[in-house]
């Protein structure tokens, strides 16, 4: 075992010394080292709960025979963080996380991992770790949280009655009083935001991967199930080091595209194509971004999801879950093996009931491409992404004039004020990877145009990235980034810009002997935080269309 670097032999006395001031008695020294990186803390509503699921995991891994080590990983909240200068930091931290869980497991040379995990960039964050480590992994995801309940016993979410609230409370559609019953009812407890968001699209893509066990991507945070698979991950992982199953052996190529068709079936963030193709690069994995595209024609839409949709994260749980989107889908899915010990397609033949007002049939789908489409044209000659599922039919060409922004703050603010009039295309740049730093998620500029109403009329266009409660014609990762001096920084106010989604096209309609000479007078701006570590994160991110990894170069 790995552990046995620092357990045996006359050379680790001093390693037993302080495993033994740890409390490690002797008796354990011989059993397989499990590390459990727990991204518990008090403020996220998603981690809120997860000391409850640690004690569940530590049970489980004695009982399988291992010995549990815990260790902490950092967690931020991208609703805590939305709208100032804490965003710049969300994606970012994906690499610090992949970067601790690595240093960690290395450093104390653990046998296996258990990683409990739940939001945003902390689920990818650890996969990409266990996928360059290589070293048998589970993944626990923390669950869901409920929907909302209100005195008018409709179901609130978080982002409809934040976000969007706000706007309509702006606009006059709602008064003080109605605002006030949305924030005191949208995040009733624990757990991850009741809809398709990023932190529950990466559990459900965990899940459909085989990095966790069946269910654990729906099983609600309050619910009993959730204990009972933390339980038998932690047993699961003992039986993993001691089969040397590897993270590697389960996250192939057709494990990928199997997670991107339930994806798109389910109409999930855009944000996972960020998540997906960097995961993909730290196991190896060959995932060009127009994998998307050509599965998104391929897949249809099978439900509705909130934001975009009616139904929450609990109703697709009891409808089937993955197992049964993936029963829905029938022979595109490649049998691939799992963390469970069976394969994908023996997973789904346990399945023998589905809700199809839920999870429809593949023949009488909600739509008949899957939610994700890849963007091609001279705005955006390495692509660019939009969740088509949460577009309306007015809005899929779409032909407006340019208002042009050089961050989200300025942008949000010609919305809030009345200055974004139908037929506008709203532009923010500089706010990539690179030029973010971090490529900010603003749910707030595409949360205001849906409130104010111009969701049929206004569309918007970034470098930057949405968040997964993100609907209406809202175009994120332009490639190349304005940063690096793509074609979105030439951009100028009134320009004609199309937007074509069936054809996948994004044109900027001016000539390109205009465009060439804008681009001889463009000027590569100040960086926008020139201190701490994404000073650094901005020296070394690539661009979107890559995942925004880091690279030495």
């Amino acid at each position: 075992m790995r552990s046995d670097m620092i357990t045996q032999g006359l050379e680790r006395t001093p390693h037993r010394a302080l495993l033994k001031g740890a409390g490690v008695p002797q008796t354990e020294m011989d059993k397989p080292f499990i590390g459990v990186a727990t991204s518990f803390t008090d403020l996220i509503p998603g981690h809120v709960g997860m000391r409850d699921l640690e004690r569940y995991i530590e049970k489980g891994i004695h009982t399988g025979g291992g010995y549990a080590f815990f260790f902490g990983i950092p967690g931020v909240c991208d609703g805590i963080a939305m709208g100032h200068k804490g965003m710049h930091y969300s994606l970012a931290t994906r690499e610090l996380i992949a970067d601790m869980v690595e240093s960690i497991a290395e450093a104390h040379r653990l046998d296996g991992l258990v990683l409990l995990t739940n939001c945003d960039k902390i689920t990818p964050g650890m996969l990409m770790a266990a996928a360059r480590l290589d070293i048998p992994s589970i993944v626990v995801t923390a669950g869901p949280m409920l929907s909302g309940r209100g005195p008018d016993a409709r179901r609130y979410s978080f982002v409809t009655d934040t976000f969007e609230a706000m706007a309509r409370y702006k606009a006059g559609v709602i008064d003080g009083k109605e605002l006030q019953v949305c924030e005191d009812n949208a995040c009733p407890g624990m757990g991850s935001c009741q809809g398709l968001f990023t932190a529950n699209t990466m559990a459900i893509l965990t899940e459909t991967l085989g990095m966790s066990l069946p269910r654990c991507g729906t099983a609600l945070a309050v619910s009993a199930l959730k204990r009972r698979i933390a339980f038998a991950s932690g047993e699961k992982i003992v039986e993993l080091v001691k089969n040397n199953v590897t993270p590697r052996q389960i996250l192939t190529r057709d494990a990928f595209e199997n997670a991107i068709r339930v994806d798109l079936a389910l109409g999930g963030s855009s944000n996972t194509v960020l998540h997906l193709l960097a995961i993909a690069h730290e196991a190896g994995v060959d995932l060009p971004l127009e994998t998307f595209d050509i599965l998104a024609r391929q897949t249809p839409q099978l439900a509705s999801m909130n934001p975009a949709g009616e139904h929450f994260m609990e109703d697709l749980d009891v409808a089937g879950g993955v197992l049964g989107v993936l029963k829905q889908l029938g022979d595109r899915v490649k049998d691939c093996p799992t963390v469970m010990g069976l394969s994908t397609r023996q997973l789904v033949s346990t399945i023998d009931r589905i809700d199809e007002k839920v999870i429809r049939p593949a023949d009488a789908p909600v739509k008949k491409e899957g939610g994700i489409a890849v963007l091609f044209g001279n705005l955006a000659p390495k692509g660019a992404v939009v969740k088509q599922s949460g577009v309306s039919e007015a809005m899929m060409r779409f032909t407006g004039t340019a208002r042009c922004f050089d961050s989200e703050e300025e942008a949000m603010a010609a919305l809030m004020q009345g200055n974004i009039s139908p037929g506008n295309v709203v532009v923010i740049r500089y706010e990539g990877p690179k030029g973010g730093p971090g490529m900010r998620e603003m749910l707030a500029p595409t949360a205001a145009i849906m409130g104010l109403g111009l969701g049929d009329s206004v569309a918007l266009i970034t470098d930057g990235r949405f968040s997964g409660g993100t609907r209406g014609p809202c175009i994120g990762h332009v490639s190349p980034e304005a940063a690096e001096g793509g074609p979105i920084a030439l951009v100028e106010e009134g320009d004609e810009i199309l937007l074509d989604i069936p054809n996948r096209r994004l044109e900027l309609l001016v000539d390109e002997e205009t465009l060439a000479a804008r681009r001889k007078g463009w000027k590569q701006p100040e960086p926008k935080i020139r201190k701490g570590w994404l000073s650094r994160y901005a020296k070394v991110v690539t661009s979107a269309y890559t995942g925004a990894i880091t690279t030495a170069d």
